[in-house]
């Protein structure tokens, strides 16, 4: 959350849909190994204990169990990062809707609408590659005993049994309604920190890179505070 926070604060020079789309896009290239490096492990860690909250004593003990059962690298089953390009877009798209010139400073209260349909938009992506995702962390054991050898075989037997609505799209409005809140408390919460961290007279868009981490941080709290128990309900109804 907070290396996208970063780049999307330094590019602001995009025109168009298209030209936001590759823009995020860009900043999904460069900084989604960081993001996938640091946040997956935990990611995983979290799903398992919201889907069987039982089988562990708490989040070291399904991190140990887990290395020690499937190896390091189950930490790592699928990510979501790729979906951000379409996120970065929308939000970019619908705060220069509501912009009255291309300089204004948005109130936060349009911020945060900005970033709510930016994250209804982006549950299109988000919701079957979040669907796969969770498939995948659900299951404990080598991946020769495992139901789906990958995201892509998940993603076939899926559509195969259930079809592309009710299979690769199962849990779609719980995923819009996770992200709307999710989306508006972080970008609402990154662009108060900015402010509040931006000396007198200064630009918000020109801090360095540690104070943009601690606005970014910020806003990963708001994030999680907006949406923690739809994400829960969001990740029981996909197991």
């Amino acid at each position: 959350m907070t290396d996208v926070a970063e780049a999307v604060t330094t590019i602001q020079s995009s025109k168009g849909v298209w030209e936001d789309f590759v823009a995020g896009r860009l900043v999904v290239v460069s900084l989604h190994p960081a993001q996938v490096a640091v946040g997956q492990p935990l990611d995983t860690i979290k799903t398992r204990l919201q889907i069987e909250a039982t089988r562990f004593k708490g989040p070291m003990d399904c991190f140990l169990q887990t290395v020690k059962k499937e190896g390091p690298f189950a930490l790592y089953k699928v990510g979501i990062g790729a979906v951000n390009a379409l996120l970065f877009a929308a939000y970019s798209r619908l705060k220069a809707i509501q912009a009255v010139s291309p300089d204004e400073q948005l109130a936060l209260h349009k911020i945060a609408i900005a970033g709510a349909g930016a994250g209804a938009v982006n549950s299109i992506l988000s919701s079957p590659v979040e669907l796969l995702k969770i498939k995948m962390q659900a299951q404990y054991g080598s991946s020769e005993v495992s139901r789906y050898k990958g995201p892509v075989d998940c993603a076939q037997q899926l559509i195969k049994e259930f079809g592309i609505r009710n299979g690769l799209f199962r849990g779609f409005w719980a995923t819009v309604a996770r992200e709307i809140p999710a989306y508006a408390g972080f970008y609402s919460g990154f662009e108060f920190a900015k402010r509040k961290l931006t000396p007198i007279g200064g630009n918000p868009n020109n801090l360095p890179p540690s104070t943009l981490m601690i606005a970014g941080s910020f806003g990963g709290i708001c994030f999680w505070s907006c949406c923690y128990p739809l994400d829960v309900i969001k990740s029981k109804v996909r197991h």
